[in-house]
C-alpha cells in the first residue's frame, strides 16, 4: 500500500509518517520501481502502536523506548511500567498546572464587571502590572 493507504488505516497523517521515518522512529519505508513508499500489514501494525501510544501525550523520544520495549521478547515489564509510572507523574504534574490555571482564571473572570468601563482585572493580570486611574483625566495608567 502507498503512503496515503498506510495514512489512513493507521490513523498517522502522510507527513507525519514521513516524519518519523527522517527521525528514525521507524525504519525508512521499501520504495517501488517508480520512488513511492512501498508498506505493508506490520509497518501499519508499528503506526498504530505508535498512534495509540501518542494518544497520552508521550514524547517521541517515550515511543522510541517504547518500541524497543515492544519488539524486545526479551524485556521485563518492570521496564515498561517504569516508563508507564514516568509519564503518568509528568501527566499529574501537567494537570496540576492545569488546575491551578484555570482557577486563576476563573479568579478573574469573577473580578470583572463585564461591563461598558475599560477596567479590566484579566487584562491588568496579562499585563502584569496593576491599573491606576491617571490624575486628572479618569484614564488608566499601567506601573
Amino acid at each position: 500500500m502507498n503512503i496515503g493507504e498506510a495514512a489512513q488505516a493507521s490513523g498517522i497523517p502522510a507527513k507525519t509518517i514521513r516524519y518519523y521515518e527522517d527521525t528514525g522512529l521507524i525504519p525508512a519505508a521499501d520504495r517501488s520501481r517508480s520512488g513511492y513508499r512501498v508498506y505493508d500489514g506490520r509497518d501499519v501494525h508499528t503506526l498504530r502502536f505508535i498512534h495509540r501510544a501518542r494518544e497520552p501525550g508521550s514524547s517521541v523520544q517515550d515511543i522510541r523506548k517504547l518500541l524497543a520495549l515492544w519488539q524486545d521478547r526479551t524485556r521485563a515489564s518492570a521496564e515498561v511500567k517504569a516508563l508507564a509510572l514516568a509519564h503518568l507523574s509528568e501527566l499529574d504534574e501537567k494537570l496540576a498546572k492545569l488546575k491551578a490555571m484555570r482557577r486563576t482564571l476563573a479568579h478573574l473572570v469573577a473580578h470583572c464587571e463585564g461591563d461598558h468601563r475599560p477596567d479590566c482585572p484579566i487584562l491588568d493580570d496579562l499585563a502584569g502590572e496593576a491599573a491606576e486611574p491617571l490624575q486628572g483625566n479618569g484614564g488608566l495608567r499601567f506601573n
